[in-house]
């Protein structure tokens, strides 16, 4: 697939849609739009500036069916306004400002936890900006999507961080992306369904209850990198190039080399910072491994959230049953599509 300028809104322009829910609550004319959530296998913090700029990064991910979902409706009175539910609707609030659009009622509402890292606020940035969008009846592509979200986390909150979620929550499905300065390549990996069958029933994801990692360590990580620390550098480098070898794993549909891989990520990735890997995340990685799991990795930056488990074909049950009493495992299924507007 060609590069695509994120700032080109006519290239892959589409309308967003979904079949409308049974249970209807919305106020009469609202625009109802949900973006999904990922796992990243590996990569993370490669899309970070300014590594991304200056190194180049890669990141193999995962669109999975945990949404945010944005309710916009305008006019309407403050009693109208949707409710919010296991959300931060800071992002949506802010891209309203963005949009200028002052009648504007919004309502957040997600079915993940909360710091969890599966990129929740980034969801909710892309379904916000797609919500606002389709509300003063303009079409944005993809990438447009994934660069005004995380342009309004960056410059309008001051959320530090790189791109990788804002892209899957965009796009949907699998895919491999390539940073480099002011440009990302994205790669949409296409699933064969023996690929989707066997992330589904051997990818298990648990959350550990606790919160995931802070601001400070992510600066601290991005100092060392700065810095030119060795340890920092290496890591870095080897997350990439794992990241390169995930997503011909997912191509060739083997399973078993992509929970390899995510193994060796997160041996690379603990090393960033001793804030990373926690007592729990440790746990669930060594009981799972003893009750044959191929490949564990804490999702997202991690120092806490959730954690991604790859099991080996005949034992599933056997690693769901050592790892359940430490979390809440999360079931999912592949999120082919992106952002979508429920009709």
């Amino acid at each position: 697939m060609p590069y695509l300028d994120p700032l080109d809104w006519r290239i892959r322009a589409r309308r967003i849609r979904l079949p409308r829910m049974q249970t209807d609550p919305r106020p009469p004319g609202a625009i109802v739009v949900r973006a999904p959530t990922r796992i990243d296998f590996g990569g993370g913090w490669t899309d970070v500036p300014p590594y991304s700029d200056e190194m180049g990064g890669f990141v193999c991910n995962l669109a999975i069916s945990r949404y945010a979902t944005v309710t916009v409706s305008r006019g309407g009175a403050a009693n109208a306004r949707p409710e919010t539910h296991f959300a931060d609707r800071s992002i949506a609030d802010a891209a309203a400002r963005r949009f200028r659009l002052s009648d504007a009622w919004i309502g957040v509402q997600s079915d993940f936890p909360v710091g969890a890292g599966l990129g929740g606020s980034s969801a909710v940035g892309v379904a916000a900006v797609g919500a606002l969008a389709a509300a003063r009846g303009e079409t944005m592509n993809p990438s447009a999507l994934a660069e005004l979200s995380r342009e309004i986390e960056i410059s309008d909150l001051g959320i530090a961080g790189g791109r990788q979620d804002h892209y899957a929550a965009a796009y949907g499905g699998a895919l491999g992306l390539r940073f480099s300065a002011g440009r990302v390549d994205v790669r949409e990996i296409g699933l064969s369904l023996k690929a989707r069958t066997e992330i589904e029933r051997r990818c298990l994801v648990i959350y550990t209850g606790q919160s995931r990692i802070s601001g400070d360590t992510i600066t601290a990580v991005l100092d060392a990198y700065r810095n030119k620390d060795p340890e920092v550098l290496n890591a870095l480098r080897n997350m990439r190039e794992i990241a390169e070898r995930q997503a011909d794993a997912l191509r060739t549909a083997n399973i078993d080399l992509l929970a390899n891989l995510v193994s060796q990520q997160w041996t690379h990735q603990r090393s960033l910072h001793p804030a990373i890997p926690t007592e729990r995340i440790d746990d669930i990685v060594a009981r799972a491994k003893a009750a044959g799991a191929i490949g564990s990795k804490a999702l997202g930056a991690s120092g806490g959230g959730c954690v991604l488990v790859i099991a080996a074909m005949n034992r599933v049950a056997q690693v769901r049953a050592a790892i359940e009493p430490l979390g809440e495992i999360l079931p999912f299924t592949v999120a082919k599509d992106g952002v979508e507007q429920c009709a």
